[in-house]
Protein backbone atom coordinates (compact mmCIF):
# COMPACT_ATOMS: atom_id res chain seq x y z
CA UNK A 1 0.00 0.00 0.00
CA UNK A 2 2.81 2.37 0.90
CA UNK A 3 4.57 1.52 -2.38
CA UNK A 4 1.40 2.26 -4.40
CA UNK A 5 0.87 5.53 -2.52
CA UNK A 6 4.44 6.62 -3.24
CA UNK A 7 4.09 5.69 -6.91
CA UNK A 8 0.80 7.59 -7.20
CA UNK A 9 2.39 10.65 -5.60
CA UNK A 10 5.22 10.55 -8.13
CA UNK A 11 2.76 10.23 -11.02
CA UNK A 12 0.70 13.16 -9.78
CA UNK A 13 3.83 15.22 -9.31
CA UNK A 14 4.80 14.47 -12.90
CA UNK A 15 1.36 15.43 -14.16
CA UNK A 16 1.40 18.66 -12.15
CA UNK A 17 4.87 19.46 -13.45
CA UNK A 18 3.75 18.82 -17.02
CA UNK A 19 0.69 21.01 -16.63
CA UNK A 20 2.80 23.79 -15.13
CA UNK A 21 4.77 24.05 -18.38
CA UNK A 22 1.59 24.40 -20.46
CA UNK A 23 1.30 28.08 -19.52
CA UNK A 24 3.52 30.86 -18.23
CA UNK A 25 3.23 32.55 -14.86
CA UNK A 26 5.75 35.41 -14.95
CA UNK A 27 7.05 37.14 -11.85
CA UNK A 28 6.01 40.47 -13.39
CA UNK A 29 3.78 41.55 -16.27
CA UNK A 30 5.27 43.89 -18.88
CA UNK A 31 3.15 46.36 -20.87
CA UNK A 32 4.06 48.43 -23.92
CA UNK A 33 2.34 50.30 -26.75
CA UNK A 34 3.13 51.52 -30.26
CA UNK A 35 4.22 55.20 -30.22
CA UNK A 36 1.29 56.84 -32.00
CA UNK A 37 1.55 60.18 -30.19
CA UNK A 38 3.54 61.38 -27.18
CA UNK A 39 4.25 57.92 -25.81
CA UNK A 40 5.51 59.08 -22.39
CA UNK A 41 2.34 61.11 -21.81
CA UNK A 42 0.14 58.28 -23.09
CA UNK A 43 1.84 55.74 -20.83
CA UNK A 44 1.51 58.04 -17.80
CA UNK A 45 -2.22 58.50 -18.47
CA UNK A 46 -2.67 54.75 -18.74
CA UNK A 47 -0.84 54.03 -15.47
CA UNK A 48 -3.98 54.02 -13.22
CA UNK A 49 -5.42 51.08 -15.14
CA UNK A 50 -2.09 49.24 -14.95
CA UNK A 51 -1.98 49.90 -11.20
CA UNK A 52 -5.43 48.32 -10.84
CA UNK A 53 -4.25 45.40 -12.94
CA UNK A 54 -1.22 45.05 -10.67
CA UNK A 55 -3.42 44.94 -7.57
CA UNK A 56 -5.77 42.42 -9.19
CA UNK A 57 -2.98 40.12 -10.35
CA UNK A 58 -0.90 40.46 -7.21
CA UNK A 59 2.26 40.94 -9.28
CA UNK A 60 4.21 44.01 -10.50
CA UNK A 61 3.13 45.47 -13.84
CA UNK A 62 6.01 47.22 -15.54
CA UNK A 63 5.97 49.60 -18.50
CA UNK A 64 8.36 49.06 -21.40
CA UNK A 65 8.84 52.36 -23.24
CA UNK A 66 9.02 51.61 -26.97
CA UNK A 67 11.48 53.05 -29.48
CA UNK A 68 9.24 52.32 -32.49
CA UNK A 69 6.31 50.28 -33.74
CA UNK A 70 8.73 47.53 -34.76
CA UNK A 71 10.30 47.42 -31.30
CA UNK A 72 6.95 46.59 -29.69
CA UNK A 73 6.37 43.83 -32.24
CA UNK A 74 9.82 42.36 -31.63
CA UNK A 75 9.38 42.50 -27.85
CA UNK A 76 6.02 40.69 -28.02
CA UNK A 77 7.44 37.96 -30.24
CA UNK A 78 10.50 37.57 -28.01
CA UNK A 79 8.40 37.36 -24.83
CA UNK A 80 9.87 40.60 -23.48
CA UNK A 81 6.39 42.17 -23.42
CA UNK A 82 3.28 40.32 -22.23
CA UNK A 83 0.56 42.90 -22.83
CA UNK A 84 0.45 45.65 -25.44
CA UNK A 85 -1.58 48.18 -27.34
CA UNK A 86 -0.89 47.73 -31.05
CA UNK A 87 -1.99 49.50 -34.17
CA UNK A 88 -4.24 47.32 -36.36
CA UNK A 89 -1.50 46.78 -38.95
CA UNK A 90 1.04 46.01 -36.23
CA UNK A 91 -1.34 43.36 -34.92
CA UNK A 92 -1.59 41.81 -38.40
CA UNK A 93 2.21 41.65 -38.59
CA UNK A 94 2.41 39.99 -35.17
CA UNK A 95 -0.35 37.52 -36.02
CA UNK A 96 1.52 36.36 -39.13
CA UNK A 97 4.56 35.48 -37.03
CA UNK A 98 2.77 34.27 -33.91
CA UNK A 99 -0.94 33.44 -34.32
CA UNK A 100 -1.26 32.85 -30.57
CA UNK A 101 -1.06 36.59 -29.81
CA UNK A 102 -4.64 37.35 -28.70
CA UNK A 103 -6.58 40.61 -29.20
CA UNK A 104 -9.10 41.07 -26.40
CA UNK A 105 -10.13 44.74 -26.14
CA UNK A 106 -10.43 47.94 -28.10
CA UNK A 107 -12.34 51.16 -27.40
CA UNK A 108 -15.02 53.44 -28.76
CA UNK A 109 -14.41 57.12 -29.30
CA UNK A 110 -16.75 60.11 -29.29
CA UNK A 111 -17.72 62.03 -32.40
CA UNK A 112 -15.20 64.63 -33.49
CA UNK A 113 -14.77 67.18 -36.28
CA UNK A 114 -12.90 64.50 -38.21
CA UNK A 115 -15.25 61.50 -37.92
CA UNK A 116 -18.37 59.96 -36.37
CA UNK A 117 -18.44 58.21 -32.99
CA UNK A 118 -17.68 54.51 -32.74
CA UNK A 119 -14.98 51.84 -32.42
CA UNK A 120 -13.33 52.82 -35.70
CA UNK A 121 -11.22 55.55 -37.29
CA UNK A 122 -10.00 56.60 -40.73
CA UNK A 123 -6.76 57.39 -42.50
CA UNK A 124 -6.77 61.07 -43.47
CA UNK A 125 -4.64 62.91 -46.01
CA UNK A 126 -4.12 66.38 -44.57
CA UNK A 127 -2.55 69.60 -45.81
CA UNK A 128 -2.20 73.01 -44.20
CA UNK A 129 -5.55 74.79 -44.31
CA UNK A 130 -4.04 78.13 -45.34
CA UNK A 131 -1.98 76.59 -48.14
CA UNK A 132 -2.78 76.40 -51.88
CA UNK A 133 -3.39 72.62 -51.95
CA UNK A 134 -7.13 72.09 -52.35
CA UNK A 135 -7.38 68.76 -54.17
CA UNK A 136 -5.40 65.55 -54.48
CA UNK A 137 -4.13 66.41 -57.98
CA UNK A 138 -2.30 69.45 -56.56
CA UNK A 139 -0.08 67.17 -54.47
CA UNK A 140 1.77 65.49 -57.32
CA UNK A 141 5.48 66.10 -56.83
CA UNK A 142 5.01 67.58 -53.34
CA UNK A 143 6.52 66.35 -50.05
CA UNK A 144 4.68 63.79 -47.91
CA UNK A 145 5.08 62.79 -44.26
CA UNK A 146 4.12 59.26 -43.23
CA UNK A 147 4.05 58.02 -39.63
CA UNK A 148 5.92 54.71 -39.41
CA UNK A 149 6.27 51.80 -41.85
CA UNK A 150 4.08 49.69 -39.53
CA UNK A 151 1.39 52.34 -38.99
CA UNK A 152 -2.00 51.35 -40.40
CA UNK A 153 -3.41 54.78 -41.26
CA UNK A 154 -0.01 56.48 -41.49
CA UNK A 155 1.51 54.09 -44.04
CA UNK A 156 -0.18 50.75 -44.80
CA UNK A 157 -3.64 52.00 -45.81
CA UNK A 158 -2.29 54.86 -47.98
CA UNK A 159 0.14 52.49 -49.69
CA UNK A 160 -2.74 50.20 -50.63
CA UNK A 161 -5.81 52.35 -51.16
CA UNK A 162 -4.41 55.76 -52.05
CA UNK A 163 -2.04 54.29 -54.62
CA UNK A 164 -5.08 52.64 -56.24
CA UNK A 165 -6.69 56.09 -56.44
CA UNK A 166 -3.73 57.87 -58.08
CA UNK A 167 -2.43 54.86 -60.02
CA UNK A 168 1.13 55.11 -58.73
CA UNK A 169 3.23 54.22 -55.66
CA UNK A 170 3.55 57.01 -53.09
CA UNK A 171 7.24 57.51 -53.90
CA UNK A 172 6.36 58.09 -57.56
CA UNK A 173 3.36 60.34 -56.97
CA UNK A 174 4.94 62.56 -54.34
CA UNK A 175 8.27 64.31 -54.75
CA UNK A 176 9.65 63.26 -51.35
CA UNK A 177 8.36 60.77 -48.79
CA UNK A 178 9.64 60.67 -45.18
CA UNK A 179 8.63 59.12 -41.85
CA UNK A 180 7.86 61.35 -38.86
CA UNK A 181 7.77 58.55 -36.27
CA UNK A 182 4.32 59.41 -34.86
CA UNK A 183 0.97 60.87 -35.92
CA UNK A 184 1.74 63.97 -33.86
CA UNK A 185 5.03 64.40 -35.70
CA UNK A 186 3.45 63.93 -39.13
CA UNK A 187 0.67 66.45 -38.45
CA UNK A 188 3.17 68.93 -37.00
CA UNK A 189 5.33 68.60 -40.12
CA UNK A 190 2.38 69.81 -42.22
CA UNK A 191 1.43 72.67 -39.90
CA UNK A 192 5.08 73.79 -39.63
CA UNK A 193 5.59 73.62 -43.38
CA UNK A 194 8.20 70.85 -43.30
CA UNK A 195 5.90 68.65 -45.39
CA UNK A 196 3.13 69.60 -47.80
CA UNK A 197 0.89 66.68 -46.83
CA UNK A 198 0.66 63.82 -44.35
CA UNK A 199 -1.36 60.67 -43.79
CA UNK A 200 -2.57 60.48 -40.18
CA UNK A 201 -5.21 58.80 -38.05
CA UNK A 202 -8.50 60.64 -37.54
CA UNK A 203 -8.43 59.40 -33.95
CA UNK A 204 -4.97 60.82 -33.28
CA UNK A 205 -5.84 64.08 -35.05
CA UNK A 206 -8.93 64.45 -32.83
CA UNK A 207 -6.79 63.70 -29.79
CA UNK A 208 -4.31 66.42 -30.77
CA UNK A 209 -7.14 68.94 -30.97
CA UNK A 210 -8.56 67.92 -27.58
CA UNK A 211 -5.06 68.27 -26.05
CA UNK A 212 -4.55 71.72 -27.56
CA UNK A 213 -1.67 70.60 -29.78
CA UNK A 214 -3.59 71.42 -32.95
CA UNK A 215 -6.56 73.54 -33.94
CA UNK A 216 -9.30 72.04 -36.08
CA UNK A 217 -8.94 74.79 -38.69
CA UNK A 218 -5.15 74.28 -38.98
CA UNK A 219 -5.58 71.45 -41.49
CA UNK A 220 -7.62 70.62 -44.58
CA UNK A 221 -8.62 67.03 -45.40
CA UNK A 222 -8.19 66.03 -49.04
CA UNK A 223 -8.84 62.28 -48.77
CA UNK A 224 -10.15 59.80 -46.19
CA UNK A 225 -10.22 56.02 -46.12
CA UNK A 226 -13.11 53.72 -45.31
CA UNK A 227 -13.65 53.04 -41.56
CA UNK A 228 -10.90 50.98 -39.93
CA UNK A 229 -11.08 49.01 -36.63
CA UNK A 230 -9.38 50.82 -33.76
CA UNK A 231 -6.25 49.69 -31.92
CA UNK A 232 -6.38 46.25 -30.28
CA UNK A 233 -5.01 45.48 -26.84
CA UNK A 234 -3.36 42.06 -26.99
CA UNK A 235 -1.68 39.59 -24.68
CA UNK A 236 0.58 36.59 -25.14
CA UNK A 237 -1.59 33.48 -25.06
CA UNK A 238 1.10 31.51 -23.22
CA UNK A 239 0.09 33.36 -20.06
CA UNK A 240 -1.96 31.18 -17.70
CA UNK A 241 -5.73 31.43 -18.12
CA UNK A 242 -6.35 32.93 -14.69
CA UNK A 243 -3.97 35.79 -15.60
CA UNK A 244 -5.58 36.49 -18.99
CA UNK A 245 -9.07 36.27 -17.45
CA UNK A 246 -8.12 38.96 -14.94
CA UNK A 247 -6.56 41.13 -17.65
CA UNK A 248 -9.81 41.01 -19.63
CA UNK A 249 -11.91 41.75 -16.57
CA UNK A 250 -9.86 44.79 -15.56
CA UNK A 251 -9.84 46.29 -19.06
CA UNK A 252 -13.51 45.69 -19.78
CA UNK A 253 -14.84 46.98 -16.46
CA UNK A 254 -15.91 50.43 -17.62
CA UNK A 255 -17.59 51.09 -14.24
CA UNK A 256 -14.32 50.96 -12.30
CA UNK A 257 -13.26 54.37 -10.89
CA UNK A 258 -9.96 54.28 -12.81
CA UNK A 259 -11.72 53.72 -16.14
CA UNK A 260 -13.00 57.28 -16.54
CA UNK A 261 -9.67 59.15 -16.27
CA UNK A 262 -7.91 56.54 -18.42
CA UNK A 263 -10.58 56.73 -21.12
CA UNK A 264 -10.58 60.53 -20.96
CA UNK A 265 -6.82 60.49 -21.46
CA UNK A 266 -7.31 58.28 -24.51
CA UNK A 267 -10.10 60.50 -25.86
CA UNK A 268 -12.35 57.44 -25.67
CA UNK A 269 -15.81 56.57 -24.33
CA UNK A 270 -15.48 52.94 -23.21
CA UNK A 271 -13.52 49.74 -23.67
CA UNK A 272 -15.07 47.01 -25.82
CA UNK A 273 -14.31 43.30 -26.31
CA UNK A 274 -12.76 42.38 -29.64
CA UNK A 275 -11.44 39.33 -31.46
CA UNK A 276 -9.23 38.44 -34.40
CA UNK A 277 -12.09 38.31 -36.92
CA UNK A 278 -12.72 42.03 -36.39
CA UNK A 279 -9.40 42.74 -38.13
CA UNK A 280 -9.83 40.46 -41.14
CA UNK A 281 -10.99 43.47 -43.17
CA UNK A 282 -7.35 44.64 -43.13
CA UNK A 283 -5.84 41.42 -44.51
CA UNK A 284 -5.51 43.07 -47.95
CA UNK A 285 -2.90 45.51 -46.63
CA UNK A 286 0.76 44.99 -47.63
Amino acid sequence: MKCWTATLALLLAGISSGHATDCERPLRLRYSMVPEGDVKVDLARFRPLLDRLQATLGMPVEVVTPASYGAVIEDLLAGKVDLARLGPSSYLNVRKMDPTITPFATFSQPASPFQQAGPFYQALLIVRATGPMKQVANLRGQSLALVDPNSTSGSKVPRHYFTELVGAPLEDWFGRVSYAGSHTGAAAAVVDGRATAAFVSSFQLSKMVSEGKLREHDVRILWRSSPLPLDPFVYRSMLCADITDKIRAVFLDNRAPVATPVLNGMNAIRFLPIQDSDYRVLDVLP
